[in-house]
């Protein structure tokens, strides 16, 4: 299984949608949150190219943008291959 890390805050509703989506999926994810450490927000916007909003979402190192990027990726077929997985 691949490795999946997120950066959030705890009231993001994005953020809750894309915790969801993982959840239903059976996909463990450390979720890192950026409000209660201010090091945490400055690793992602470094990591995510200067992507300030949360979520920011990383499978296996690679950065795979917000929410509505996730989302996308599961319509279109390309997310379960990504986390290891076979629909």
């Amino acid at each position: 299984m691949a490795k999946v890390e997120m950066y959030t805050t705890m009231w993001c509703g994005y953020c809750a949608r894309a915790r969801a989506l993982l959840q239903k999926k059976g996909v463990e994810f450390e979720d890192i949150d950026v409000e209660s450490d201010t090091s945490k927000r400055e690793e992602m916007m470094k990591r995510a190219n200067g992507g300030y909003t949360v979520p920011q979402i990383f499978i296996d190192g690679v950065h795979v943008g917000g929410s509505d990027d996730l989302m996308a990726l599961d319509r279109a077929g390309k997310l379960d291959p990504m986390l290891g997985r076979t629909p």
